[in-house]
């Protein structure tokens, strides 16, 4: 198993990883030890608990609250902190903690997962990530207590306090209310709603740039280029999302900033979509589809895509090079920009009609939400993953996974080849 795995490119370990580790868990959830008293649980929506727990996603066909006993909550608790952090990091993390160094192959592993520009400092890098990691979720979860020990017993609002952190730091949108309601009895919350946003946006903008953020003292100017990036683009989304929510639908401002934080990749819901217009569903698609950024717990094209996008098509139609923040952009981030999101519009666009052949009386646009959130690893839905089919959830399950590795890195998979030997001349082709 070793030699194969040494043959193993990073990409394929990774892979392999989630899958073994989403298997692991549907298997543990299916223990009548996790489940409450009474309830069965079909191995189908087990597996498609354990997908969506390991992809951070919260695209949920039974309600974790209702389902599972305190020690299958945990289990998923576990299962939603390894696919944020992501396996190779949690392979590093045990890898230091007996005392063993990180080989080549490892650390290999670990700048693949981690989308780091070189394989320095990675020790360092695990560290910080297990370090940031626990102070934000156990501040998260203390800011969060007050507000739940005022409706449940001590005991177990310091579960739901320790779960919502995790969740939502790691941009999975579970939860363990009961009763398949999210946060929408907390729609007017400030506090909860607002340490959720925060959580949110940690996890979202990448380890990377909270390691510059504390290192450069929050200093602007000391800031990388793709830390501002990410920071600027992240802002810039969360502002203009909140006012398109708050012209198209009939809820508060502070329900409006939620909606554009949790569209980003974290799925949990203080007002129910269903009553959503298409106008607002739409702005939400968009969302959803730009996602988090590049080294983060969440999913989407990511931030730095988006940008690099833009730059691409303003460069083009003005005849001026690529750069933002006094930086010129690298050589080759459009056409990967552009390779990403053409290959993610597909991945929808496929999973989109599969969606609609397996479920025909679904209307269009829930089918496409529905399968724009589960690329995103969004969690957000009209209404309707409760009631799909077993095809329609194994199709849900296969575009969770992409999207949580990236298609670019799906794509990679079943790539062979060393490079080309035999070159042909360039010939003419008209382009628009």
């Amino acid at each position: 198993m070793h030699v194969i795995l040494k043959r193993m490119s990073p990409a394929r370990i990774i892979a392999l990883g989630f899958a073994l580790v989403i298997l692991l868990g549907s298997g543990l959830l299916m223990l009548p030890c996790c489940l409450r008293d009474g309830v069965q649980l079909s191995y189908i929506d087990a597996l498609y608990t354990s997908t969506s727990a390991v992809c951070v996603t919260g695209l949920i066909v039974i309600d974790p609250g209702d389902t599972f006993s305190p020690l299958g909550q945990a289990v998923m608790a576990l299962l939603i902190q390894i696919g944020g952090l992501g396996v190779a990091t949690i392979g590093a993390g045990i890898i230091l903690a007996v005392g063993k160094r990180m080989d080549i192959k490892s650390r290999t592993i670990m700048k693949e997962a981690g989308n780091l520009s070189s394989g320095r400092g990675i020790v360092t890098f695990v560290r910080s990530i297990f370090m940031t990691t626990a102070i934000i979720e156990l501040l998260g979860a203390l800011l969060s207590l007050p507000v739940f020990v005022r409706d449940y017993p001590l005991g177990k609002a310091i579960g739901i306090s320790l779960f919502h952190s995790i969740a939502a730091f790691n941009n999975s949108g579970f939860d363990i209310f009961g009763g398949m309601q999210s946060l929408t009895a907390y729609r007017d919350d400030v506090l909860l709603n607002l340490v959720t946003c925060l959580l949110i946006f940690f996890g979202g903008i990448g380890f990377l740039v909270i390691r510059e953020l504390w290192t450069k003292k929050c200093s602007w100017k000391k800031l990388s280029m793709h830390a501002k990036v990410v920071l600027s683009v992240s802002l810039c989304l969360i502002a203009g999302g909140t006012v398109i929510f708050k012209l198209t639908e009939n809820i508060s401002w502070l329900g409006a900033l939620f909606q554009s934080v949790t569209a980003r990749t974290a799925g949990f819901a203080t007002y129910p979509l269903g009553s959503f217009s298409n106008a607002g569903l739409l702005a939400m698609m968009i969302l959803m589809f730009i996602g988090a950024s590049s080294g983060s717990t969440g999913g989407g094209i990511k931030t730095s895509t988006f940008f690099a996008l833009l730059q691409g098509i303003k460069s083009a139609a003005t005849n001026k090079s690529e750069k933002a923040f006094r930086y010129a952009l690298p050589k080759d981030a459009f056409k990967k920009a552009a390779i990403i999101a053409l290959l993610s519009v597909g991945v929808i666009a496929a999973a989109t009609f599969l969606f609609m052949a397996f479920e025909p009386t679904v209307p269009f646009s829930d089918a496409l939400f529905e399968m724009v959130s589960a690329f995103g690893t969004v969690g957000l839905t009209t209404g309707i993953t409760p009631t799909i089919g077993t095809a329609a959830k194994l199709l849900s399950m296969v575009i969770m996974y992409i999207g949580r590795l990236g298609p670019l890195t799906v794509a990679t998979l079943w790539y062979f080849s060393r490079g080309e030997r035999v070159r042909f001349p360039e010939g003419n082709l008209s382009i628009g």
